[in-house]
């Protein structure tokens, strides 16, 4: 499932080639999405906004495209009408007369009025977006002692989209890791000074990873290994992916858990229980 970087990354892609002039045509794979083929058309999109993993795409006649990639969905944006090869169910096309935003695999999408916007159970569900530029440590940490979830472990905490929206796989291991906190301690487990790195790392790694398209393993070590030949996926994370593989740190071989069917990884030396 692609992660609040990821979905931020496709924004910033669609933003850039869809904005800047009208829609042409729009493209809805469901029936009950038809109708707005029409409505839509000839209107400008004014931006392109995103919350945890939703992208929000925003028109000028004050309605809004909503959609959720969840596990399969992917954005790509191309030269108008120019469509990939590809095995994947077109669900979405938004095109003018230069580019073309295509989501496939998708089904989560929803055309939303100012009101319905506001009422969408999903997006009220939601915390802080952890890439929101307001969101600063202090608050971290206070949802991290608030009563709602500071006795979770943080192998389900950090999945949880009420806690802090956007956080997956990847990221809720990487996190944990560059806080060297052990995925089963819960907040009520930890002294302030765990809290705190948490909390700085909650705000760090995905930051890094939106802007690194991806990695979260520290960047010199990332580079030295891409020099020395190795493949992305081998330098890209500190932990994720790289079960048996030793720690960047201690050399201690990394291990791979699963809660709730979804895989994590850590390392038993550098986050001791």
């Amino acid at each position: 499932m692609p992660e609040r970087p990821e979905i931020k990354q496709a924004a910033d892609k669609i933003k850039a080639t869809v904005t800047h002039s009208p829609v042409e045509e729009i493209f809805f794979a469901f029936e009950r999405l038809k109708p707005y083929e029409s409505q839509l058309k000839n209107h400008r999109i004014t931006t392109v906004d995103t919350k945890g993993k939703a992208m929000l795409i925003r028109l000028d006649n004050e309605l809004t495209i909503y959609s959720h990639n969840q596990l399969y969905g992917k954005w790509m944006v191309r030269q108008a009408y120019d469509y990939p090869k590809t095995n994947r169910q077109l669900r979405l096309a938004i095109h003018n007369h230069q580019n073309s935003a295509l989501l496939y695999s998708a089904s989560d999408i929803e055309v939303l009025d100012k009101d319905e916007l506001a009422l969408h159970p999903f997006l009220n569900r939601l915390g802080p977006d952890i890439l929101d530029q307001t969101l600063n440590l202090e608050q971290v940490i206070n949802r991290l002692q608030d009563k709602k979830f500071y006795k979770k472990r943080f192998a389900t905490l950090l999945l949880d989209q009420s806690f802090l929206a956007g956080n997956g796989n990847y990221l809720r291991s990487e996190v944990l890791f560059v806080a060297k906190v052990h995925p089963t301690l819960r907040p009520i487990d930890c002294n302030q000074k765990q809290l705190q790195k948490l909390a700085e790392a909650a705000l760090t790694i995905p930051k890094q990873s939106y802007q690194t398209k991806g990695i979260t393993n520290n960047l010199e070590i990332a580079a030295e290994l891409k020099a020395k030949g190795y493949k992305r996926q081998e330098y890209r994370h500190w932990v994720f992916g790289r079960e048996s593989k030793p720690c960047y740190i201690c050399s201690t071989s990394i291990i791979k858990d699963t809660t709730g069917g979804r895989r994590y990884y850590y390392c038993p030396q550098c986050q001791k229980q």
